[in-house]
């Protein structure tokens, strides 16, 4: 018998003998309706639209799921993790929006009799739906488990979005039987996608970076892993209106503007993590002179002859092109066309 008192069993009665009565009911009422249609074959519906297009062709009838639900699993599956479920929000059978509500393990591993059954010596057990990066189930059947809920979050936008398009499982970047989901915990998060992207990983720990290694932001600030159609995840439709968002002081509209600037925010910075200050991509005047030529401006090629030691030059030193520039994103000011004021 399961200690926690959150569990179920599949009459709507806790462990410990409290009733759930509206558990009660509906189960009562769901069984009347399909004894009465559809006698011993009634299928048994889950909250969502459906598992998969796998699934869709199986009939699942209520006697193919186990007879005691959780209280049989925990029989085998014990140990301090799977007990952790109990402290998730999936795990909690008093709320009706929760699976253990319903099926217990079953609302989201599938019917369990046969897995749970006696099995010819050496033949193992019939499998149910497992989750994870290393799991046996296809991922279009691990993630259609979590879309039966989940649809109404993420909905229509999830199909076509990168994630779905490189076959990521839900349980590639989520942990369901975690007591804290790591995703949703702000300095944690970054951590589990480096997983699969270790070139941001290793941009995060440059010199100059978003303070993401601090807790001050996360991979979601900027990237939508769910619904976003857009390059690479980004929760806005454009490059700049996003880093807008937070750099607002530098949105414009300006009188003088800089044409890099206004088309791209990646032509000069990188936005993940830089060995430059202000994340730029090269350091001037390398970085001005990748557009800009050398007629009609001293924009030749410098030296370390230019250095300090020697006879410094006002162009390779301190901020090079913007000791004279300095209004590098644009400038509002009448005299500003060559963004020096």
């Amino acid at each position: 018998m399961i200690a926690n008192r959150a569990v179920l069993d599949r009459k709507g009665w806790s462990v410990m003998g409290k009733l759930d009565v509206a558990g009660q009911n509906r189960m009562i009422l769901l069984a009347g309706i399909c004894l009465m249609l559809f006698g011993s074959w009634c299928p048994v519906q889950s909250k969502g639209a459906g598992r998969s297009q796998t699934q869709e062709s199986k009939t699942i009838r209520a006697s193919d799921y186990s007879d005691e639900g959780a209280d049989t699993c925990l029989s085998c599956h014990n140990d301090e993790r799977m007990q952790h479920i109990f402290r998730t929000a999936h795990g909690q059978g008093t709320d009706p929006d929760a699976p253990f509500a319903y099926l217990q393990c079953e609302s989201c591993h599938g019917p369990g009799k046969a897995h749970t059954g006696r099995q010819t010596v050496g033949a193992g057990h019939v499998p149910v739906i497992s989750f994870g990066r290393e799991a046996d189930t296809p991922v279009v059947e691990q993630n259609a488990a979590c879309l039966d809920c989940h649809d109404r979050d993420i909905g229509m936008q999830w199909s076509g979005s990168e994630h779905h398009r490189g076959q990521i499982a839900c349980t590639s970047c989520h942990d369901l039987h975690a007591a804290i989901d790591a995703v949703s915990v702000r300095t944690e998060q970054a951590y589990v996608c480096y997983q699969c992207h270790p070139k941001q990983r290793a941009d995060g720990f440059k010199p100059y970076a978003h303070p993401v290694r601090q807790g001050l932001m996360t991979c979601t600030s900027c990237h939508d892993p769910h619904r976003s159609g857009g390059e690479s995840m980004l929760k806005l439709n454009t490059i700049n209106g996003l880093c807008w968002s937070c750099h607002t002081e530098l949105r414009g509209p300006y009188l003088f503007e800089h044409p890099p600037v206004s088309e791209n925010c990646l032509l000069c910075h990188e936005a993940h993590g830089s060995v430059q200050p202000a994340l730029l991509t090269r350091r001037p005047p390398l970085l001005c002179q990748s557009c800009h030529s050398q007629l009609g401006h001293p924009s030749v090629s410098y030296t370390p002859n230019g250095l300090p030691g020697t006879n410094p030059s006002a162009f390779v030193v301190n901020g090079s092109c913007t000791n004279c520039h300095s209004q590098v994103h644009g400038s509002n000011h009448p005299s500003g066309v060559n963004l020096m004021r």
